[in-house]
C-alpha cells in the first residue's frame, strides 16, 4: 500500500495524516479487479495515512454521508471520519465478492486506543499530539459505525491499527484476511524451494535489531534457511547495539548497508549503490574464510 499511499511520496513538511488518504490504494485494488485478478496480497506498512481505509472504500464504490445526509465527495483522510455519520456499500465493487484479499503485516496494534494507529504511528507521519488525539478519537467514531452499520467489528481485532488503520478498513469492506508478513513472504516467493541446493541467504530489513527476531521477515527466512542448513547473512540499513541477539535465531552474520552517518534522506536516494557494496564486502569476507579453511 505504501507505493500508493506511503510516506516516502510526501515531502516531511507536507505530511499530514488529517488530510492523507488510501484513495490511491483502493484504485491499485479496482486495477487488479478489473484486470481479472482474483487473488491479491496487500502489504501493510509505511503509510501516510490514518483514515482507517475509508479512502480505499470509496475507490471500491462505499459513499459516506455526513449528518446532513450529503455525500462527501472529497477524499477522506483521518481528520473527517467524525464527519460521517452513514456508509453505504450497497455500490461495492462487485467483483470484490470474486476476490480473495490477503492483508500481510507484521503488527498487531488495534485501530483505537493507546497502542492503536494514531498513537503509535500518528506521530512519524506528521502528527502533533493534540493530533493524535483527534484522529484517535475519530477513528473511534469510525470503528463504531463500521461495527452498528455493516456489523463488522474488526476495531480490536489484531492488526486491525495497521497502516493507519487501513487493517480495520480491509477486514470490514473486503473481508480480507490478516496474516503475517514473513509468512506471506516466504510462501508468495516459493522461499524453500529456491532453498534447495543453496550456498548463502542474504536477507534484510531497514533496521537489524534484537526484535528482527521475532516475525520480522528476516527471522522466517533463517527459520526457512535452517530446514535446508544454509547460513544466513542479514543487511540491515543500521544496526543496533543489541542487533547480536539475531545469531541466536538463525541469523549467522550482519553487516550494515551504510558505512558513515547519513540522514535518512540520503541513505534512501543511494540505498541501491550502499547495498551493492554491502553485498560485496559479506561475499569477500566469506572468500576470505574459505581460503583460511584451505590451509
Amino acid at each position: 500500500m505504501a507505493e500508493a499511499s506511503g510516506l516516502p511520496l510526501v515531502a516531511r513538511d507536507k505530511r499530514d495524516p488529517l488530510t492523507a488518504s488510501t484513495f490511491g490504494t483502493g484504485e491499485l485494488i479496482a486495477d487488479a479487479l478489473k484486470r481479472g485478478i482474483t487473488k491479491i496480497i496487500i502489504g501493510l506498512g509505511g503509510s501516510a495515512t490514518n483514515d482507517g481505509g475509508a479512502g480505499m472504500a470509496q475507490a471500491l464504490g462505499v459513499k459516506f454521508y455526513d449528518t446532513k445526509g450529503s455525500l462527501m465527495n472529497q477524499h477522506l483522510g483521518g481528520g473527517m471520519l467524525n464527519e460521517i455519520a452513514k456508509i453505504d456499500v450497497s455500490d461495492i465493487n462487485p467483483l470484490i465478492k470474486g476476490a480473495t484479499i490477503t492483508i500481510a503485516s507484521d503488527v498487531d496494534n488495534p485501530l483505537c486506543g493507546k497502542k492503536g494507529a494514531s498513537h503509535v504511528f500518528g506521530p512519524q507521519k506528521g502528527a502533533t499530539p493534540a493530533q493524535v488525539k483527534t484522529l484517535d478519537t475519530n477513528l473511534k467514531h469510525y470503528g463504531n459505525l463500521l461495527k452498528t452499520q455493516l456489523k463488522k467489528a474488526v476495531a480490536d481485532k489484531p492488526g486491525a491499527g495497521a497502516a493507519g488503520g487501513l487493517g480495520a478498513g480491509m477486514m470490514a469492506f473486503t473481508k480480507a484476511k490478516m496474516k503475517r508478513g514473513v509468512d506471506l513472504v516466504v510462501e508468495a516467493t516459493d522461499l524453500e524451494k529456491h532453498l534447495k541446493g543453496a550456498d548463502l541467504v542474504i536477507t534484510g530489513e531497514g533496521r537489524v535489531d534484537f526484535q528482527t527476531a521475532f516475525g520480522k521477515t528476516p527471522a522466517g527466512v533463517a527459520k526457512a534457511a535452517k530446514k535446508h542448513n544454509v547460513p544466513v547473512i542479514a543487511i540491515g540499513g543500521a544496526l543496533a547495539d543489541d542487533a547480536r541477539g539475531v545469531f541466536e535465531h538463525g541469523i549467522h552474520g550482519l553487516d550494515s548497508a551504510v558505512c558513515r552517518n547519513m540522514d535518512l534522506d540520503e541513505a534512501l536516494k543511494d540505498s541501491k549503490k550502499f547495498l551493492e557494496l554491502a553485498g560485496e564486502r559479506v561475499i569477500r569476507t566469506i572468500l576470505i574464510g574459505k581460503k583460511m579453511a584451505k590451509k
